[in-house]
C-alpha cells in the first residue's frame, strides 16, 4: 500500500522555511512548524513566539530560530512541577544539548554574531530579494527545526498526565 503525501511524516525543516518565506519571524517560523506535535493553533503559536524574532525583538540577542526550537522543546519535553530539581536538571541538559548542536554548525547562537553585528533596531527589515539573498535566516530556521526533529526521532515525546 502506498502512502499519500498527507500520510508522510511532516518535514518540520521545510515547513519552517515555508513559514519564514511567508513573513513569519525566525522564532515563529520554527514554532508554527511544530503545531502538528504541540497541538497549538498556528495563530496561538505565532503570538506566543512573536517576541523572539530578530534575537528578541530585533535586539540581536539569542537567535530567534534557537529560541523557537527551545520553546517547542519546552512544550514537548519540559517540566511543570515547581521544585522538581531532577526534571529541571534533565531539561536544562536538553536545552544545552540542542543549543550546542546549533552552535556547532553556526559557531554561535547569538543573532548579532551570526549576522555579523547588525545594529539593534525595532523596525522590521523589509523582506525583498536582497534580504533573502543576504540573510541566512531561512537556512537557520531549517537547521533549528532539523535539530529538534532529529532529537524527537531518538526520544519519543513523553505522555502528559
Amino acid at each position: 500500500m502506498s502512502s499519500s503525501p498527507s500520510d508522510a511524516p511532516m518535514d518540520h525543516s521545510q515547513r519552517a522555511v515555508e513559514n519564514f518565506m511567508k513573513g513569519y519571524n525566525c522564532a515563529q517560523s520554527v514554532v508554527v512548524a511544530f503545531c502538528d506535535v504541540t497541538g497549538m493553533t498556528a495563530d496561538f503559536a505565532a503570538r506566543l513566539s512573536s517576541s523572539f524574532g530578530g534575537g528578541m525583538g530585533r535586539m540581536r540577542e539569542v537567535c530567534g530560530a534557537v529560541s523557537g526550537m527551545l520553546l517547542v522543546a519546552g512544550l514537548l519535553y519540559g517540566y511543570d512541577i515547581p521544585g522538581d530539581e531532577v526534571s529541571k536538571r534533565a531539561h536544562y541538559h536538553l536545552v544545552q544539548e540542542l543549543a550546542g548542536k546549533f552552535r556547532e554548525r553556526e559557531q554561535s547562537i547569538v543573532c548579532r554574531e551570526i549576522l555579523k553585528n547588525p545594529p539593534a533596531d525595532p523596525n522590521p527589515t523589509p523582506r525583498n530579494e536582497e534580504f533573502y539573498r543576504k540573510r541566512p535566516c531561512a537556512r537557520l530556521v531549517a537547521l533549528a527545526a532539523g535539530i529538534l526533529d532529529d532529537y524527537m526521532k531518538e526520544h519519543p515525546i513523553p505522555p502528559r498526565t
